[in-house]
């Protein structure tokens, strides 16, 4: 009978790949498989100190870093992301989140990493946009990691939109936006933090600076769903 039903339901609303608009087989979700293989991969996993990490490096203590699509403006996947972010379209972004998941858990990325946690977003902000995109992308590669997603952070004020801001006026304008309500959660663990777009990684830092002062002793894993070059 489900199988009927979703049957009846493709014939009346087929559905389509977020991307191409073609329609999706049976095993497809939001995207068809031959969108999936043509997304811009940065590898930057696979490389030594990669532009990623060259970010963070002497900055902010951590295990890895990556950011795993290309991000580049009137792209395809640009505006899958813009979707994602202000369209009401958050099942793109755990897709797309499981999509990493599955090929950074391949390369072993997550080696020894133990729980999941999404960069947090205001409360007010949230509200006006009904969810955080990047607690979706974290469920995501919870699925395809088997890790737990844990939420020790908060973000306790609001800050202004970054686009057009240079790095220190990114940092400065997220200095004292996050907080680590429970602390106790990230002793001693290996935490994947995890964002949408990387840009200059402003987010990351403040973010891993926050962590680090509060708990010392935990790893950091910094991971964005995209990172621009």
């Amino acid at each position: 009978m489900p199988s009927l039903l979703s049957d009846i339901a493709d014939f009346f609303m087929p559905r389509t790949c977020h991307l191409c608009g073609c329609t999706l087989r049976e095993t497809e979700r939001i995207f068809c498989v031959r969108c999936i293989e043509t997304l811009p991969r940065s590898l930057y996993h696979l490389m030594p100190m990669n532009p990623m990490e060259r970010r963070f490096a002497g900055l902010v203590p951590f295990v890895r870093a990556t950011g795993h699509f290309i991000y580049s403006r009137n792209s395809e996947l640009a505006a899958a992301i813009h979707d994602m972010k202000y369209r009401q379209f958050p099942s793109v972004g755990k897709r797309l989140g499981e999509i990493v998941g599955e090929e950074l858990n391949m390369a072993g990325f997550f080696d020894g990493a133990d729980c999941i946690v999404a960069v947090p977003m205001h409360w007010w902000k949230k509200a006006k946009r009904g969810y955080n995109q990047a607690d979706y992308i974290a469920d995501g590669l919870g699925m395809a990691t088997g890790l737990p997603i844990i939420k020790p952070l908060e973000a306790i004020r609001r800050h202004k939109t970054q686009t057009a801001m240079t790095l220190q006026q990114r940092l400065d304008n997220l200095a004292g936006s996050f907080h680590v309500k429970d602390p106790d959660s990230l002793h001693g663990k290996g935490v994947v933090l995890v964002d949408d777009v990387c840009t200059t990684g402003s987010t990351l830092r403040s973010l891993a600076e926050e962590i680090a002062n509060a708990v010392p002793d935990c790893r950091l894993y910094l991971l964005s769903l995209c990172v621009t070059v």
